[in-house]
């Protein structure tokens, strides 16, 4: 297992959709924000977590249609399946490595992108914790979209339909965070436990679903 996430490390670098690619990706949603809404501050302070969530969603989206995709290509997914290995361990660990090249990297950028926003200090604490807690959820959603797009060649846009329907109630809950600390930070821990619930949930649904669907594309 060790092995396989150091590779599908190196590989998420290398390919396309790389964590630089996707911190790049962000600060063109953060910066142009601004320049729609106006240079009211107060208004981008209180839309400021809304957005850096919106993109780190759409960043996390990026590279993953070809989670799966390259493996397919060069026959590893065939390999793997037939490894005798447990599959849905193998997803866990994809995904592990894909949030650490790619959303991870978000969750760093996230406090200087926030000040083009004119978040204060404690809001720009409490996006980067929901951010940190809430993006792996992120990605193991959307490997279930991969698994089942991976037999399309252009499966992005399908991608990108299937997995935004079910980050929603991530981003609300990472959203409501990131307020209730500004505002009171005594009801910030209920959106926050709830968010941590998701994460939770996703890491144990995630790798089955995306197994399931992984083995059925291969039959």
């Amino acid at each position: 297992m060790g092995s396989l996430f150091r590779r599908e490390l190196r590989l998420a670098v290398r390919v396309g959709g790389s964590g630089l690619v996707g911190v790049l990706f962000f600060l063109a949603v953060v910066t142009v924000i601004p320049f729609g809404v106006g240079p009211d501050l107060n208004l981008l302070a209180r839309i400021g977590p809304a957005v850096l969530w919106i993109g780190a969603l759409l960043a996390t989206l990026l590279g993953l249609d070809r989670l799966f995709q390259a493996d397919r290509d060069d026959g590893a997914l065939d390999l793997i399946l037939m490894s005798g290995r447990p599959t849905e361990l193998v997803v866990l660990v994809k995904c592990a490595a894909h949030w650490v090249a790619t959303g991870l990297p978000l969750v760093i950028a996230a406090p200087v992108l926030a000040i083009f926003l004119n978040l204060e200090p404690v809001a720009i604490g409490a996006v980067t914790i929901t951010l940190l807690v809430g993006t792996p959820a992120l990605t193991l959603i959307g490997a279930i979209g991969a698994s089942l797009t991976v037999t399309l060649r252009r499966g992005g846009l399908l991608l990108a339909v299937l997995v935004i329907p079910l980050a929603i109630p991530v981003l609300i809950f990472g959203v409501s965070a990131a307020d209730a600390a500004v505002n009171d930070p005594v009801p910030f821990l209920t959106p926050f436990s709830i968010l941590c619930a998701l994460t939770l949930i996703s890491a144990v649904v995630g790798p089955f679903a995306s197994a399931a669907a992984l083995r059925f594309s291969s039959d």
